[in-house]
């Protein structure tokens, strides 16, 4: 069987049905008279396709809001994408750079003028905001710096004590000086040397006390010889290396605060796109042992973060390109629903007219009121039914014939499109009666519309060959909110408009 035969049959089918010629509906019969014919349809294979490719977070929200057909699911997925703010990177990219200058800001005050002169540039660069470039070269700067960084220097007090390139503080305590065997000279290249040694190399200053021993050296340099001094020295070492610590502390609390951000908020954006690939779990899976295991210096803290940001980068740049040729296939099948929503739009505008009144038919009415019913079940979004009737509308046919009441309904249909806003719906529900949604709408408001049709209609010149018929309507009006399901808003605004009858008619119940 070849496919025009089964859009044939699939046509005859919906006409058979009396289904509304919806693109969800023309393509469940199409796939189901296909699969009668057993032939393999590649669209009908729906959502159940993409499905398994989504994770467990993404199936729940799907499921959640009964997503059904392909478009739908298409419709979701893009909305999820639309919803990832690009403030994130933008914020992370600023937190940063306060960070790298804030490191900078800290080495600019230590003792080594090399040093100090890269993180001013450094700050300035990051003031400045400069370009790629520019920052480049500025690593490559800190990479020259590192490689001929020299501390033997230090080896000078290789005389007086052990030196321990990695321990200042011992190398300090272990000092040995004697007054015998040395000149007054050599106390002020030692004292210099104390001196310098007392400055916080991570602090941003020195401590009262300390201050004013240097300054006690500064001004006499025997004053070292002295068990005085010595008991001094120790004292301010251990309250340099208290200031050092404090400001460690001090920074590596600010370092904890930002990896927590950065990982947390690093771990949502990839949370939202979970389906994407092994590669950006794996990103994940680093940002979260960051989180676990955190670095103790700001060194390795700089290494992990620069590493974990590069993968990122090369994760982020393969997604994009796999997001695009899925992009394709949507346009491709955008293409394919056009096309189908343009052969079916003809038949569906007749099969949803009521070809008396020209309003809108009962399984038109039926649609709109679904879609109302799903806005009030996800929103919260009330509405208002009302439900209209010509009273004696059967004496009409029989005093003055079958004619005179169509033209009556014509007229009546004219009266409801006048009254009616642009948002209300309105349709001939059946014979004489007609049904009225008004969106958005309250009792109050549904009574103030529904009076001004039946004062109309009361007010009304109904004409028929010179000949003026007097006519009536009973409305009855229900709201949403006030009835556990759709069924039971319809029953209702049947229940009062029969109220409205049996009440002497010419009336709007709930009064």
């Amino acid at each position: 069987m070849t496919i025009n035969q089964i859009v044939r049959n699939t046509v005859e089918k919906l006409k058979a049905d009396g289904k509304v010629w919806t693109p969800d509906i023309y393509a469940e019969t199409f796939c189901s008279e296909a699969k009668k014919a057993g032939v393999v349809v590649e669209d009908c294979g729906g959502i159940d396709r993409y499905m398994p490719l989504l994770d467990k977070k993404m199936l729940d929200e799907v499921k959640q809001y009964r997503v059904r057909t392909t478009a739908e699911l298409i419709r979701f997925l893009i909305s999820k994408l639309s919803r990832l703010n690009p403030s994130v990177a933008s914020e992370l990219v600023e937190l940063l750079s306060a960070l790298a200058k804030k490191m900078a800001q800290s080495i600019d005050v230590l003792h080594n003028p090399e040093a100090s002169a890269l993180a001013k540039k450094t700050i300035s660069i990051l003031e400045m905001q400069g370009g790629a470039t520019q920052i480049e070269l500025l690593k490559q700067a800190w990479s020259n710096f590192l490689s001929i960084y020299d501390d033997t220097f230090l080896m000078k007090l290789s005389a007086y004590t052990e030196v321990d390139l990695n321990n200042l503080k011992k190398t300090i305590d272990g000092l040995n000086v004697s007054s015998n065997d040395a000149s007054s000279s050599d106390y002020s290249k030692m004292a210099q040397l104390i001196i310098a040694s007392l400055v916080p190399s991570i602090a941003p200053s020195m401590n009262d006390y300390t201050t004013k021993l240097s300054q006690k050296l500064q001004d006499n340099a025997d004053y070292i010889t002295s068990e005085e001094c010595e008991k001094e020295i120790k004292t301010a070492i251990t309250m340099r290396i208290s200031l050092d610590k404090q400001s460690v502390e001090e920074m590596i609390k600010t370092l904890d605060i930002l990896l927590e951000k950065l990982s947390s908020q690093l771990i949502q954006l990839i949370e939202r796109s979970e389906n994407s690939t092994i590669e950006i779990r794996e990103v994940k899976r680093d940002l979260e042992s960051l989180e676990t295991n955190k670095p103790s210096d700001f060194k390795s803290a700089h290494k992990r973060l620069y590493s974990i940001a590069s993968t990122l980068e090369e994760k982020v740049e393969i997604l994009s390109k796999d997001l695009k040729v899925h992009n394709d296939h949507v346009v491709q099948m955008g293409k394919k629903i056009a096309t189908l929503e343009a052969e079916l739009a003809t038949v569906t505008q007749a099969s949803r007219e009521d070809f008396l009144t020209k309003l809108y038919n009962k399984r038109a009415i039926e649609e709109h009121l679904s879609i109302k019913e799903a806005e009030y079940e996800r929103h919260g979004r009330s509405f208002c039914v009302a439900m209209l009737d010509l009273d004696h509308f059967k004496a009409v046919n029989d005093t003055y014939g079958h004619d005179a009441g169509d033209a009556v309904l014509i007229a009546f249909a004219k009266i409801l499109k006048d009254e009616a806003r642009t948002s209300d719906i309105v349709g001939r529900y059946g014979g004489e009666e007609f049904l009225a949604i008004l969106g958005d709408t309250d009792m109050a408001g549904a009574k103030i519309f529904c009076e001004k049709v039946r004062s109309h209609v009361e007010a009304a010149h109904f004409m028929y060959q010179g000949q003026r018929i007097a006519l009536t309507a009973s409305i009855g009006i229900a709201q949403r909110s006030d009835y556990p399901s759709l069924k039971g808003l319809i029953n209702g605004a049947d229940e009062w408009l029969y109220s409205a009858k049996r009440k002497g008619r010419n009336r709007v119940e709930p009064a």
